[in-house]
């Protein structure tokens, strides 16, 4: 097979600062290093791996222009409680949801361009 994982997802923003300051208050993901590109960005790091790749755009290229039918962006969590209250004590929006049946608790909250995102904490 010639998928072996899943490597990054990319997402433009006409705003890299409050994104990436989002993304630390809300998921702990940090800023770092980045190839000298010719357009803006910022990479975003769970641990040694950039997963999400921010790209600055400018009002002819705005967020919301059409990539496709993506729904939501999914990461696997640990801290459910804490997370809950990291993002109360950012005043970040979220909902919870229990999966019936499962030991799996989820956390929907929206980034500031308006991507989904989804946080699964399993048997927590």
């Amino acid at each position: 097979m010639p998928v072996t994982g899943l490597n990054h997802f990319s997402i433009r923003t006409a705003d890299l600062a409050r994104s990436v300051a989002f993304y630390a208050a809300a998921l702990d993901l940090r800023d770092g290093a980045r190839p000298p590109f010719d357009f803006p960005g910022n990479w975003l790091y769970c641990g040694e791996v950039p997963v999400i790749h921010l790209i600055g755009v400018d009002g002819a290229d705005a967020p919301g222009a059409d990539t496709g039918a993506v729904d939501h962006l999914a990461f696997t969590a640990a801290g459910y409680d804490a997370t809950l209250a990291r993002l109360r004590d950012a005043g970040i929006p979220f909902r919870e949801r229990v999966i019936p049946g499962r030991t799996l608790r989820q956390i929907f909250v929206e980034d500031p361009d308006g991507v989904a995102i989804e946080l699964n904490f399993a048997g927590e």
